[in-house]
């Protein structure tokens, strides 16, 4: 009887690893698989959660900064994000296997991010850890200064300029993670690749960090291949 139940378990396990079904990050409601790490709220009295749902969107407020992550972790995915900054262009992102947390400037937790601040969406800033992609020192800087931690190169540019919509306006952004590989699309345009990244997965995190944006989709989908184009 024992034997059949472990049997059962493995099963359920194995199927749910194996689903290629999209299901919602953010169920449109409320901020149920999430939790909120923002350093100003362990310290200063009536400090607001800068995450907050309003008219079905998730609205991150910008301030005070920290990060919304999600219960769960995840590996071989990929996420469909629909953003827009709500008022003044400002920084925003979304960070992927995301761990230890407050592991830079006592807020960033160890993670890559996959830059959203306005005219430079799809860069990618490290957070100790790392990923490797092409014109390096291009895109990168000079290697000797190059880090994973406070005060070197921590920033890989995007691909292409000028694939965010007018501010204000919704944009999209595909986010696929495949093993030691990313791969970002803004708007339908490739936006950056990296490989031989440090990490695999993790957690999931939207930022506050100064703007406001609002998110109405936060999906993901299992993935076993790259694809070649959103177009």
């Amino acid at each position: 009887m024992k034997k059949a139940i472990l049997f059962s378990a493995l099963a359920l396990i194995i199927i749910a690893c194996n689903s290629t079904e999209t299901v919602p990050l953010y169920n449109g409601q409320n901020l149920d698989g999430w939790h909120v790490d923002v350093p100003e709220m362990d310290t200063v009295p009536n400090t607001i959660n800068p995450f907050v749902v309003s008219g079905g969107n998730l609205i991150s407020l910008g301030t005070p900064r920290g990060h919304l992550i999600t219960d769960s972790e995840y590996k071989n995915y990929r996420l469909d994000i629909e953003y827009r900054f709500t008022g003044e262009a400002g920084n925003c992102g979304i960070l992927v296997h995301a761990s230890t947390p407050r592991a830079l400037y006592g807020m960033f937790p160890k993670s890559i991010e996959v830059q959203m601040e306005h005219e430079n969406a799809g860069d990618f800033w490290v957070i100790v850890e790392d990923i490797t992609a092409e014109n390096m020192i291009e895109r990168r800087g000079p290697k000797e200064s190059w880090g994973i931690t406070e005060g070197t190169n921590r920033r890989i540019e995007n691909l292409k300029d000028g694939l965010e919509n007018p501010l204000g306006e919704w944009n999209t952004m595909v986010i696929e993670c495949l093993d030691h590989q990313i791969k970002v699309w803004v708007n339908g345009e490739l936006a950056n690749y990296g490989y031989h990244a440090t990490v695999s997965s993790g957690k999931i995190a939207v930022q506050a960090e100064g703007a406001e944006v609002a998110f109405r989709k936060l999906n993901i989908t299992p993935i076993t291949e790259l694809s070649d184009s959103m177009k």
